[in-house]
């Protein structure tokens, strides 16, 4: 599963017993060669669906890690685009590879800026047409979605969208689930008998739950079939985009 250049054994073990943040920070150096970074053929079909509902002035990158996602954006928004993380760590990776890239406000396409913040808490008033996140979801309990959602409609101006990718969840039948299943299950017993909590739930983050909230938050929600990725075998498709638009003037209800 990992790349040579990935981390040991040792290294994920002493990441896994750190807080979230901490973690990150000492895994960003080596995170593009593990699976947990978002494939490009992911983030590349996620571009070329939202390209039609454009065009879009200014993309936040949610919990942009080191900058993937960010790239999509760069390709979309003609003005600015900014990656909100709250390691320092992967921050620093991002700003790196970003540099050597040369994904930076003096060349050609849009602005680029780094920003560290807890996506619970964001810092932004409605400044962004474009809102996307890549992978980062097992990161929040479900009771955490209704304010997370709340803060990503309050940094959209009217019309904006927020969107990202589902992956259909593995049948239980299929070996996926049960390797995922064991993992919450790990996660859960090392929470309780661990603190701080590493906060990772491959199995919490349910579509239907997920779209619920949203419209609870203020948003129109569509689905859209990524076809590059085929469908399964009863028909249904294997990832979805979802684009959550925020209606013009909507208020969004307080998070409980």
């Amino acid at each position: 599963m990992f790349s040579p250049e990935g981390p040991t054994l040792r290294e994920l073990a002493v990441q896994a017993l750190s807080s979230v943040e901490r973690g990150y920070d000492l895994l960003a150096p080596k995170f593009d060669h593990t699976p947990f970074r978002t494939p490009d053929a992911v983030l590349d079909s996620v571009e070329q669906a939202l390209e039609p509902l454009g065009p879009f002035e200014d993309g936040l990158d949610l919990c942009c890690g080191t900058g993937a996602g960010t790239d999509v954006l760069a390709g979309l928004c003609r003005h600015s685009v900014t990656g909100v993380d709250f390691s320092a760590g992967m921050l620093d990776v991002a700003r790196r590879r970003a540099a050597s890239e040369r994904l930076s406000p003096a060349t050609e396409g849009p602005g680029v800026a780094w920003v560290r913040a807890d996506a619970r808490a964001l810092p932004f008033t409605a400044a962004f047409d474009l809102v996307v996140s890549f992978g980062a979801f097992g990161h929040f309990l479900p009771r955490e979605l209704p304010g997370l959602f709340a803060q990503v409609h309050s940094v959209l101006r009217p019309g904006g969208r927020f969107a990202f990718p589902v992956l259909a969840p593995p049948r239980p039948s299929s070996p996926a689930y049960w390797m995922l299943f064991g993992f919450d299950s790990v996660m859960r017993v090392r929470n309780a008998l661990w603190r701080p909590p590493f906060v990772m739930y491959y199995g919490a983050f349910r579509l239907g739950d997920v779209l619920a909230e949203l419209t609870r938050a203020g948003f129109t929600v569509d689905l859209q079939t990524l076809p590059e990725f085929g469908r399964r075998g009863d028909g249904s498709p294997r990832v979805r985009l979802v684009s959550a638009r925020r209606a013009d003037g909507a208020t969004p209800p307080q998070a409980a």
